[in-house]
This record gives structure tokens, C-alpha cells and sequence, in this order.
């Protein structure tokens, strides 16, 4: 994958485009970076045409100038399109990447083919009581982290990914984190219930690891029964399914992609 940089962004992403076929854009979890999709990248190069983005505050996406804001990242990916001439994608975002690439459908839904969400929730209809399930245990997280990233990594490893191949890779990645980049989480929230649901027009995969925590595995069921859309929730696997299950994960995918219309 070869390494570039955004004009006039903090943004650094990676592109693979060998195969000269349709593009599939990868948009990684939380305080990890692109390198979290290794294995998909082996899988799929020379397949479709490869696109990771590193989300700010995130790998080399860390030289923020005063503005530059986190819910940017949607038209910072839609600058990248118009640069390399990409008219559609399919989208791939694990959790907090399932995040961006649904309001990247909000705001460019012609640009988009597919979606694949794993251990995310629908950003359009998000039931905000949900959140408060998990609120104690992400606050002591966010503690762990003020003290130490070390520390917070060595905990993080654990809630993210089920094998220990997985979770020791989640930690190398984790460790790399910076403190000064949570302020640039804050506004995720500004991303959350800002767009009424409307009809989709491309094909959408959900998904999560049967080891997730039990109020993710709810949420993608329910989000899969009224969307009535694909959903998956895969053996043997944690939150970052990509990761714990890489081939299992790549089939699933690899299958869901075939039956997507081609590009528009």
C-alpha cells in the first residue's frame, strides 16, 4: 500500500490500486490505525482496489493545525475521491470506522455501493439509553489512559479482541495512541441522530463476534431486523472480528461484495 498524504489535512492514507477494478475503502477502530486490516489487505490486493484512511488523531493522521475537527472526516474521504478520479466504493468500518462511513452515505450516497458495519450501531437512529450500559466501564477506560496509555492498551487489548494473536496485535497498534488525540473524539457526537433515515440504496452487511459484549450483539440484531438487511454475528470472534478471524472474516465479506450491484 502505498503511503500518501491529504493537501491541506491532517489526513495521511494508504491506497493499493493495482487491480484496476472497483474500490473498497477500509476505515479502522478506535486508538488503533489502518494496520488493523492486514490481513484483508493480503486477502483482497489485486481483488478490488484498495483504500485505508488513518482517522485523525489516529496513525499518521496526528498533525492537527486549529480546525481541524474530527467530523471532518467524511468530506476529507470525499476529497481523496475527487483526487484519485474514485466515483464509488465499497465501505468496510469496524466500530468506530462504522461510524465515518455512514455519514459518509449521509453525505454521498451516490459515491457509495456497499456498507459492511462490524461492531458499530446505526448513527441514524441510535438509541442513546443503550450507551448508558457501557458509560461506568468507559469512563474507568478513559482513567486508565489519563494514568498510563500502557496501561489503558493492556485493558483495551481485552474488550477489543477475543484471541491472543489478536489482542497482542490490537496492543501493538494501541500502544502507538496518543493522549493529546481523545480531545479530537469528542466530537463524535455531532455525527449521531443528525440525519433522518431514509431508504438505502446500496446493499449493507452488520455485523459483530459472538464474544462482543452482549448489548453490541443486541444492537446488531435489532439494527439487522429493521433494516432487514445482511448480518452476521461470527464464531470465535470479539469485537475486532477482522482481526480475530481474519479468513473467516475475508469469506464473509468476499461473499457479501459479490452479490453487490456493480458500480453505478
Amino acid at each position: 500500500m502505498e503511503h500518501l498524504h491529504l493537501e491541506h489535512s491532517p489526513i495521511a492514507y494508504y491506497i493499493d490500486d493495482t487491480a484496476n477494478k472497483e474500490w473498497l475503502v477500509f476505515i479502522h477502530a478506535a486508538f488503533v490505525d489502518h494496520r488493523m486490516f492486514a490481513k484483508q489487505f493480503e486477502y483482497f490486493s489485486g481483488k478490488y482496489n484498495l483504500l485505508a484512511v488513518d482517522i485523525l488523531g489516529h496513525g499518521n493522521s496526528v498533525h492537527a493545525q486549529k480546525g481541524d475537527k474530527i467530523e471532518m472526516m467524511s468530506d476529507w474521504m470525499n476529497q481523496i475521491f475527487e483526487k484519485h478520479g474514485i466515483t464509488a466504493a465499497h465501505f468496510v468500518g469496524v466500530s468506530l470506522g462504522s461510524v465515518f462511513i455512514q455519514d459518509f452515505a449521509n453525505k454521498y450516497e451516490n459515491k457509495v455501493l456497499s456498507l459492511t458495519c462490524f461492531g458499530g450501531y446505526d448513527i441514524n437512529q441510535f438509541d442513546v439509553s443503550k450507551q448508558k450500559a457501557n458509560s461506568k466501564s468507559q469512563m474507568k477506560m478513559m482513567m486508565k489512559a489519563m494514568f498510563s496509555i500502557k496501561w489503558f492498551a493492556k485493558a483495551n487489548k481485552k474488550i477489543s479482541a477475543y484471541t491472543s494473536e489478536a489482542q497482542e496485535d490490537f496492543y501493538r497498534l494501541n500502544i502507538q495512541f496518543k493522549k493529546s488525540s481523545f480531545r479530537h473524539l469528542a466530537g463524535l457526537q455531532k455525527l449521531v441522530n443528525q440525519y433522518s433515515k431514509k431508504q438505502r440504496h446500496y446493499e449493507l452487511l452488520i455485523g459483530c463476534g459472538e464474544h462482543d459484549i452482549p448489548a453490541e450483539i443486541e444492537i446488531v440484531n435489532e439494527w439487522a431486523e429493521y433494516e432487514h438487511c445482511d448480518k452476521i454475528i461470527m464464531k470465535g470472534a470479539g469485537h475486532c472480528a477482522n482481526m480475530d478471524v481474519p479468513q473467516a472474516f475475508n469469506r464473509c465479506l468476499e461473499e457479501f461484495l459479490k452479490k453487490c450491484p456493480a458500480e453505478k
